[in-house]
């Protein structure tokens, strides 16, 4: 396993990030019990959660994935230094989350102790914002024209953000967490933390988690190269794109028990002709290179200058292993040429 600084945090981490979302809907305590543990014996170090989970968020699903970690951690105290645990506040608009109200400084040290709490430790090493008030809750959804930005209040934001970064600093300053970071955010997002932690002398964003595949590469390069010179770690999640980078989807496919036979989860807005045309080429290419179609997203993404560490779930075992493995594959410059032939075909299909 490879390592990686998160961001100017002085910490390192693996570039796979076990992700957790599955954890109390799909897979139970002793199916994440089981994760970890390969996990951890294959090197990873990194766990990444959120008080929204288990996904599909609902509110008998709300705070799940952080208890099964939590009684995990429990019963392993001796591991809890071997982890660095990320965890995410839930933002606006889900009304069994604070009345679906914005983040704010009082709900940030609220949600701390909710998840310290859940989790079963003494400190989060990484706490994020899971997506920020002025957009609900991704700004990928939308086309343009459906928001209007030039209608923002900038200083209502501002204001909003400094309340937040207040809230961060009252929990760093306790001991309840270590670092903080942003996701599901924006360029403008990250300028505006940077600049207020500087100006008011308060804790400095390390990181950012956004969505980022082949199917779906907006943040390249902009984003990205935000990242890299302000020393910000850059975090992707699904990216297999929901599992549909896998193939397991092509041609209507729901193979019983996977996330898209799930309620709110049902191809979501990435199921369209394009996307299963990109996928189709993309399986091809590696049957040609004899690695599953997983792993060739999972490398190629990993492969991406910037990217520190990708954030992988997986609802089984074999998944899970096919999954870490991809990430000792280097892709050869072919490889990587027949893979961007086809981006450039498909550069956005959903």
């Amino acid at each position: 396993m490879r390592y990686n600084p998160l961001g100017s945090s002085g910490l390192n981490v693996s570039r796979v990030c076990l992700g957790s979302m599955t954890w109390g809907v799909q897979n139970n305590q002793a199916d994440a019990d089981e994760q970890i543990a390969y996990a951890l014996e294959h090197g990873v170090n990194f766990i990444d959660t959120a008080e929204m989970y288990a996904i599909p968020p609902t509110p008998d699903t709300y705070g799940k994935t952080e208890q099964i970690i939590g009684n995990w951690l429990a019963r392993n105290p001796s591991k809890r230094d071997d982890i660095v645990l990320a965890t995410k506040i839930a933002g606006n608009g889900l009304a069994w989350i604070r009345d679906g109200g914005d983040i704010t400084r009082q709900a940030v040290v609220h949600a701390v102790d909710e998840s310290l709490k859940r989790l079963q430790t003494d400190v989060i090493d990484l706490y994020q914002l899971h997506w920020p008030n002025r957009q609900s809750p991704h700004f990928s959804k939308q086309w343009p024209g459906m928001i209007r930005f030039s209608d923002a209040n900038t200083e209502q934001h501002t204001a909003g953000m400094l309340d937040i970064l207040e809230g961060l600093n009252d929990c760093v300053k306790a001991g309840k967490i270590k670092h903080c970071g942003l996701s599901d955010d924006t360029p403008w997002g990250i300028s505006q933390f940077l600049r207020l932690s500087e100006q008011h002398n308060l804790p400095r964003m390390v990181s950012i988690q956004n969505e980022f595949s082949l199917l779906h590469a907006k943040d390249w390069p902009y984003l990205i190269e935000q990242c890299i010179h302000e020393d910000i770690a850059y975090l992707p999640w699904s990216p297999l794109a929901g599992g549909m980078l896998s193939g397991k989807y092509l041609n209507g496919a729901r193979p019983d028990g996977s996330r898209w036979t799930l309620v709110q989860r049902n191809g979501l807005f990435r199921d369209t002709a394009q996307s299963q045309q990109a996928i189709s080429h993309y399986v091809e290419i590696a049957q040609q290179y004899q690695i599953t179609p997983a792993q060739l997203a999972l490398a190629w993404c990993d492969q991406v200058d910037g990217v520190t560490s990708s954030i992988i779930g997986a609802t089984s075992l074999v998944q899970l292993k096919d999954d870490i493995a991809a990430f000792n594959i280097e892709l050869s410059e072919q490889a990587l040429t027949d893979i961007g032939n086809v981006f450039k075909q498909y550069p956005m299909p959903f």
